[in-house]
């Protein structure tokens, strides 16, 4: 007999679970970041550069995403090593390191609850089902494309929130679909009263994701499906495909493969206009982006083939400290630095950005606003800077504005970054009118302190030593760079060093003529 609850008994069954899980998971702060970068789209002009900073301002997430671009898969035939968020934005394309940042955000703040093991094979799952549907947008010319792809990501949040903060119900939702054949979300409805896909979508909609994506994790309709020129449906197409699709990666037999495969066909073939041999690259080529990813975040070869609940059982009532956890992306804290800040290789750093910048420029794609993005997180990273803008000038009112802004406390500083190049004397008019690129290291100097405008003494009262880099093309100031530190810098900026920075700044502007 068919189970039948009442949509109130099911809507109280889902807020009891998302009361639980709020107590111990601060779900509005996840929720934040992850909307935060779902709203950044590949046709917003200050995209890439929100998308540097939002991931700059995260040390992991950071040496996580270079860590990805220079694996065998992504680096370029050149060899020369990724060291900038920008570039790797430039080499892998802006939707495959926001889809990456968004995994890993998950990854980050939900694969050490209770019960790990479970969570991290739902999440790897998650990761499997956003590189088919990544891919697939990719392949894609029509609209909600880059949504589909998202919800395919967070398709199973569901799973991944009830096998952390309900595991019992979790198993035994599992049980119930391994051995009745019971379909996830109506054994979902039978054992917590509620469905996988509402919890999900629940959580989503208290994120403020948009609505369409929301829309798209509802899994399609049974049987085969038709192709639809509709936007919304299409992206349910491809959500539903993407999340089926990775059940194949945790199929252990040949023959079950083969089976899974043929039935995917048979559903979806024709919705997608996607072939058998098609098919099996695509999963070929997923699958090597999935355990090349998962190892990245942190996610043990167990957690990609074991089926979750029966590998859980067997690690049951052992504390998660006692497991053997993956080790860590190790971190550059050990990092021979200057009392300033500054490291100590500064010069290999600045060399390795040299190189990039060179190689975007050459390609001939590069835009002026990648030039100087790559610029500034070159010096900011190299030089140990705390606080890096590009600010430019608005042909209009004449007023500098930071334009894009990296470090400390960089959204308030940008924010306030706005002045005018009046008729005194001060540290940044004899720079742009003398196009002298200035590096202080020491700003308490006397000789110093003197020349620096109001402005720069309000907005930045602890910077102890700064560069200002002036920006001009056919003897017209468009900006400058700016960036400071917090502590003098008496090591200065050798010869070797100065000459590595003007080859960047060439290159920033050579592409401003060009512009």
């Amino acid at each position: 007999m068919p189970i039948s609850f009442s949509p109130v008994s099911t809507i109280n069954a889902r807020d009891v679970f998302l009361q639980k899980i709020d107590k111990e998971l601060d779900l509005p702060a996840i929720g934040n970041a992850v909307a935060r970068v779902v709203q950044m789209t590949s046709s917003d002009e200050d995209a890439v550069a929100d998308l540097t900073y939002f991931i700059l301002s995260d040390v992991a997430l950071t040496q996580k995403i270079l860590r990805l671009s220079n694996t065998v898969r992504y680096r370029t035939v050149s060899g020369i090593q990724v060291t900038t968020i920008s570039r790797a934005i430039y080499l892998l394309g802006f939707n495959t390191v926001r889809d990456c940042a968004l995994a890993m955000l998950l990854v980050e703040r939900l694969s050490s609850a209770k019960h790990s093991h479970a969570v991290r094979a739902e999440l790897v799952k998650a990761l499997y089902a956003s590189v088919i549907g990544r891919e697939m947008a990719r392949s894609s010319k029509r609209s909600g494309a880059e949504e589909a792809a998202i919800a395919a990501l967070f398709a199973n949040i569901g799973q991944v929130l009830v096998a952390a903060y309900d595991y019992p119900s979790y198993a035994e939702i599992a049980s119930l679909v391994e051995n009745e054949k019971i379909a996830q979300d109506a054994a979902g409805v039978k054992v917590m009263g509620c469905s996988f896909s509402l919890i999900g979508q629940s959580v989503l909609r208290e994120w403020n994701i948009p609505e369409a994506i929301v829309q798209a994790m509802t899994p399609a309709p049974g049987g085969a499906l038709k192709p639809s020129q509709k936007t919304q449906e299409r992206m349910q197409q491809i959500a539903s495909f993407s999340v089926e699709t990775s059940g194949v990666f945790s199929l252990k037999s040949e023959l079950a493969k083969i089976t899974a495969k043929n039935a995917l066909i048979a559903r979806f073939g024709s919705a997608l206009n996607i072939t058998s041999d098609q098919l099996a690259d695509l999963i070929e080529s997923a699958e090597t982006e999935t355990r090349m990813l998962a190892e990245i975040m942190g996610l043990s070869d167990t957690d990609l083939t074991e089926d979750s609940a029966s590998a859980q059982s067997e690690t049951a009532g052992i504390p998660n400290e006692l497991l053997m956890n993956p080790t860590p992306v190790a971190s550059e804290e050990g990092e021979e630095r200057h009392p300033s800040g500054k490291p100590v290789k500064a010069r290999d750093r600045l060399l390795a950005g040299v190189q990039e910048i060179m190689q975007m420029t050459s390609a001939g794609h590069a835009q002026a606003n990648d030039v100087m993005l790559h610029m500034l997180e070159t010096l900011y990273n190299s030089m140990g800077f705390r606080f890096a803008t590009i600010c430019l000038k608005d042909a209009k009112t004449g007023e500098y504005r930071s334009r894009i802004a990296l470090g400390e406390d960089a959204a308030r500083r940008r924010a306030g970054l706005i002045f005018t190049l009046g008729k005194q004397r001060d540290l940044f008019r004899l720079s742009m009118e003398s196009d002298a690129d200035l590096m202080i290291s020491d700003a308490s100097d006397t000789k110093i302190s003197e020349l620096l405008p109001a402005w720069h003494r309000e907005l930045f009262h602890d910077a102890r030593s700064f560069i200002v880099l002036p920006i001009i093309v056919q003897k017209n100031p468009l900006g400058f760079f700016y960036a400071d530190r917090s502590q003098p810098a008496p090591e200065g900026v050798p010869s070797d060093e100065t000459a590595l920075i003007k080859i960047l700044k060439s290159q920033v502007l050579a592409a401003l003529g060009h512009k």
